[in-house]
């Protein structure tokens, strides 16, 4: 009998386990990707979420998805509040995008923003 409770428990753990793997929750995103909202710092996470297989971003990148070159402008949001929208959870903002949501935190997300402004105000 309680080798079937052990095992019974141990499938639980296991199964929170993996739905905290696939579906985090923004808290712990937030705990365990924080990082400096900075914009080299931005500019590593693109790199590492790999955002120019798809993205054009600065001179390089992919055709696949839209040109983020001047998005900060484009959007017409001061707040960039679509933008933020749309990186926490892209199929919440446009269910069938191609776009995977990266479980970014909300640090992961304004060093992205600030990285992408910064590219921006660069360019005429």
């Amino acid at each position: 009998m309680r080798t079937r409770w052990a095992i019974f428990g141990t499938l639980i753990a296991v199964g929170i386990v993996v739905w905290l793997a696939m579906n985090p929750p923004r808290p712990l995103l937030n705990v365990l990707k924080r990082v400096d909202p900075s914009a080299e710092t931005g500019a590593r996470l693109v790199e590492r979420y790999g955002c120019r297989r798809c993205h054009r971003i600065g001179d390089s990148g992919g055709i696949l998805a839209p040109d983020l070159n001047g998005i900060t402008r484009r959007v017409g949001d001061p707040a960039m509040v679509s933008l933020r929208l749309w990186l926490r959870d892209p199929q919440a903002v446009k269910p069938g995008t191609a776009m995977p949501n990266f479980h970014l935190s909300d640090s992961e997300i304004e060093a992205i923003l600030a990285y992408l402004q910064a590219l921006d105000a660069r360019r005429p």
